[in-house]
């Protein structure tokens, strides 16, 4: 009875944009900074992603790398994957297929390695990627592919390198 009360009470860290609805308030349209440090809330995770998103394009950078290319956008298995900046980012917005060998095409041939992935632990996720995994591209038709494992809701980022690393 008392979560069904909560539940219709409302939840007292909502957010509201203003609508007509609340006469254009923004009194609700706030940020609320308070909330990662919450640990029975799951909004550490997403500070810990968005800080590591940074870090990314501090280490590699590719926001600033003019336009990205799109290898694929595949509807019914729900996978996006890009290219920018030398990285290729994979997002798989399944919710409940996981895809082993997934054909990955990549902007060029040799060794790739995960730098960002969604499903670590700290992040929240799983842990179901080997961050330790190397992928080597094949070519097929003047292209190059690599064969990743993609589990659901997750994004995945890969980075070539050369075998001094």
């Amino acid at each position: 009875k008392q979560w069904y009360q909560r539940r219709v009470r409302g939840h007292p860290e909502w957010l509201d944009f203003p609508r007509e609805g609340n006469n254009n308030s923004y009194h609700y349209c706030r940020r609320q900074f308070n909330l990662p440090a919450d640990d029975n809330l799951r909004y550490k995770f997403l500070e810990r992603w968005e800080g590591s998103v940074l870090e990314l394009e501090r280490s590699h950078p590719w926001l600033d790398q003019g336009n990205g290319y799109v290898y694929l956008t595949h509807e019914s298995d729900r996978v996006v994957v890009f290219e920018r900046g030398g990285l290729c980012f994979v997002f798989n917005f399944h919710w409940d297929k996981s895809y082993v060998g997934y054909k990955t095409e990549v902007n060029k041939p040799g060794k790739w390695r995960v730098v960002l992935d969604s499903d670590h632990g700290y992040f929240g996720g799983h842990g179901r990627v080997d961050g330790e995994s190397e992928y080597f591209s094949t070519t097929e038709n003047g292209r190059y592919f690599i064969q990743t494992y993609l589990p659901g809701r997750t994004c995945l980022v890969y980075r070539r390198v050369d075998d001094k690393e």
